[in-house]
């Protein structure tokens, strides 16, 4: 049963603690991205054939795999997949940027670009559930940012197919190449390039701890988007909201892994006890009973506060991944949050919404990064240059400031550079 705390009576250490993943996958991770880099295509087959009992004749998803994907797809979920795509396109093309040019001094013209990254990577999970919307999440900002190549792996079933719906998606988001290898060894791929997987410039996409750790592991040869943890929901709610649905929303996350943390923070203890009943009452109606169990029992917690400014408080300090308003008139709390992944307003906007569908992306900060960090965007997908141009004048009129500068950090040759175009 999920805990109930009192903010003020339990020690703050209790309300704001948080699921820390245990994992001692390093050293084996390690040796998987060694053997890659070694030996490319034959350490792919041979860890798809230990690990997903796959025996390959090729990595590679052929064009007739898509068509046939996309035939064994029913036509009503293509439909949704196209509709979901469309939202995302237009919250995502909102997001471009252009560069600027600054000629407002005579000589001087300064200015930036913004560049599109030549290959991305998009790791898609499969394991316990299949997630169609992880790829137009992640492959169509990058096909709006204008990548050259969005290129994606996913691991194959033991029969050495590749879920239909998750094929569907990636042809629908206009991904270019398909691999089926899945794990730390197809992070290796991606970053290092074997025989039939191209290198990519940045691998974005979730995963277990093994897949979390070869993205640690290969930053700075290639970009990453973050280590994903446990994923999130946080739900502020006040007297007035149904606890059925309250207790459906903090399952949405439950049932993803027992590691995920479902949080309540309410100013009604009336209503913490009718979510606690109601939890235990919708947690066996569900298929992934089991792990949403773990994730209640375990993880999860409704915190009671004296109001909502309190409860908002407690939501910055957690900054989690998803974050519910579940009041009358969100809008007035937004300017308030200053720390959450995505922000879902209102007692009819159900976090599943932004899995799917609304079209602001999923892919989340998580374990408190919010703090610093972002949602994925079409600026994970583009690079900025800078660019100078002084004619001889516009330098003439700034050589003895430079000259100044450079001799006060003892770099000579700094100053020099600058002054010797004007010494005769």
């Amino acid at each position: 049963m999920i805990k109930i705390l009192k903010y003020g009576e339990v020690e703050n250490s209790e309300i704001f603690a948080r699921v820390v993943p245990k994992t001692d996958v390093e050293s084996i991770v390690s040796e998987i991205i060694a053997n890659v880099r070694k030996n490319g295509d034959k350490a792919l087959f041979e860890y798809c054939e230990k690990f997903d009992k796959a025996k390959l004749s090729s990595l590679l998803v052929k064009p007739k795999e898509l068509a046939d994907a996309m035939d064994k797809v029913e036509p009503e979920f293509v439909e949704v997949l196209k509709k979901a795509a469309t939202n995302i396109r237009k919250f995502h093309e909102k997001q471009v940027r252009n560069g600027f040019i600054i000629n407002d001094e005579n000589g001087i013209v300064m200015g930036q670009k913004v560049i599109p990254i030549d290959r991305a990577g998009l790791y898609v999970p499969g394991g316990t559930a299949a997630y169609p919307s992880t790829v137009l999440m992640n492959a169509i900002p990058a096909k709006i940012a204008g990548c050259k190549e969005v290129v994606m792996v996913t691991p194959p079933g033991a029969d050495g197919s590749i879920n239909p719906a998750i094929l569907a998606a990636a042809n629908i988001a206009g991904v270019d190449k398909i691999f089926k290898v899945g794990g730390a060894q197809a992070v290796a791929a991606l970053a290092y390039g074997t025989e039939s997987v191209p290198k990519v410039d940045k691998i974005v996409g979730p995963g277990n701890a093994f897949v979390a750790e070869a993205k640690r592991q290969v930053f700075g040869q290639v970009s990453i988007d973050m280590i994903a943890g446990p994923s999130e929901i946080l739900v502020v709610a006040d007297g007035k909201s149904n606890p059925k649905f309250v207790a459906a929303d903090l399952l949405s996350q439950a049932e993803h892994d027992k590691l995920a943390s479902a949080v309540l923070v309410t100013d009604s203890e009336e209503l913490a006890n009718a979510v606690s009943l109601e939890l235990e009452r919708q947690i066996p109606m569900l298929e992934r009973c089991e792990i949403a169990r773990c994730s209640i029992d375990d993880n999860g917690k409704i915190i009671v506060a004296d109001d909502l400014k309190k409860a908002i408080e407690i939501a910055n300090e957690i900054a989690p991944e998803h974050l519910e308003l579940c009041v009358d008139n969100p809008f007035d709390y937004l300017g308030e949050i200053r720390h959450a992944g995505s922000v879902f307003m209102g007692r009819s906007c159900p976090e599943a919404l932004g899995d799917y569908f609304s079209g602001a992306n999923h892919t989340l900060p998580t374990g408190g990064t919010a703090k610093f960090s972002s949602p994925l965007s079409v600026d994970d997908f583009v690079k900025k240059t800078q660019y100078t141009y002084y004619t001889e004048d516009a330098l003439s009129r700034v050589a003895n400031d430079i000259d100044l500068f450079a001799k006060k950090e003892g770099l000579t040759a700094h100053a020099k550079s600058a002054t010797i175009r004007f010494e005769d």
